[in-house]
């Protein structure tokens, strides 16, 4: 491991615990306007989780006596069962991705999701949170929010926690530790240091956020990091402890759709003029009949521009 990476682990690397949340309100009110912060929830069919998730946070940073988050969105991206109406009972804003710049259609992904909250929102804070989290905890967003109140030079931190997967309590995190973690450690070994780079649980500043190209896909928490890190230098990246992250596991083909997605994202940006214009992923499985049937899936490919650049986020521009 590099030296720096050594260092930035000493003094960029916390628990949610080292920032009492009163501490954090007091931060937050002597921050003004610089310190309002919008909590975006990208959703797509998560009824069985996402009220809860909004209800501890309505509970603990809105209602409470240390209130954080003066924004709670939850970003619909097309889901067909109750989860914007479960989402709207429990006291969230419920916006549908295809409401947030109609004149551009929209493409399929997570990061298209998030990349479009950035005109739903107007916190110059921005904390993303899955939506699919069971056992929720606030301080994944307390946690991550917290060193950008505290910290003026801060600009962009990670959640980090343990993922358990049956009775492993570190099983989860699989395409992390086999594509993301190898690709960081070759290609960027400044990052190595991030326990969770691909998670789903991070706070940034606007200002970095509309300046970034978003992967529309699942290569976006990678693709930010790594834009993040040029930038703006690993000083102002930092990571906090949570404790741990229990959500709905995917399977193995949906993984390898998910690598295919994270490799291209980093392909992109190690070598941009080798990029394949569209990349593509076979995968196989066994049919009724005992064969093998191939099934040939697009890698997510599209990236949306810094959204500084887009004429209707110019013209409502925050702040």
């Amino acid at each position: 491991m590099l030296d720096e990476v050594r260092d930035w682990l000493d003094h960029r690397s916390w628990a949610a615990a080292d920032r009492p949340r009163e501490t954090l309100a007091a931060a937050k009110r002597a921050a003004g306007a610089d310190g309002s912060v919008s909590v975006v929830l990208p959703a797509l069919d998560e009824e069985a989780t996402v009220g809860d998730i909004v209800t501890v946070i309505r509970r603990d940073l809105m209602d409470g006596p240390f209130p954080l988050v003066d924004e709670l969105i939850v970003l619909d991206s097309g889901s067909t069962d109750r989860t914007a109406e479960v989402a709207g009972a429990a006291g969230a804003k419920v916006v549908h991705r295809d409401e947030v710049l109609p004149r551009l259609p929209t493409v399929a992904g997570k990061g298209e999701v998030l990349w479009r909250s950035l005109l739903a929102t107007s916190g110059q804070i921005v904390c993303f949170v899955d939506a699919d989290l069971r056992s929720f905890s606030s301080d994944f967003v307390a946690g991550t929010v917290g060193p950008l109140l505290t910290d003026p030079a801060l600009q962009l931190v990670k959640a980090v926690y343990d993922r358990p997967l049956g009775d492993s309590p570190d099983g989860g995190g699989r395409v992390t530790e086999l594509v993301a973690r190898p690709l960081l450690n070759l290609h960027w070994p400044r990052l190595a240091g991030f326990v969770q780079p691909l998670g789903g649980e991070y706070a940034a500043r606007r200002g970095l956020l509309e300046r970034l190209p978003f992967p529309v896909g699942y290569g976006v928490e990678l693709g930010l990091l790594v834009d993040a890190l040029e930038a703006v230098g690993l000083d102002a990246l930092a990571q906090v402890d949570v404790g741990v992250r229990r959500h709905r596991h995917q399977d193995g083909q949906a993984l390898g759709r998910m690598a295919a997605a994270i490799y291209r994202t980093a392909q992109v940006r190690s070598a941009r003029e080798d990029a394949s214009p569209r990349p593509r992923l076979t995968q196989f499985a066994r049919t009724d009949t005992g064969d093998f049937a191939a099934r040939t899936h697009d890698v997510d490919a599209v990236e949306r521009p810094p959204m500084c650049t887009v004429p209707e986020y110019s013209g409502r521009r925050p702040g």
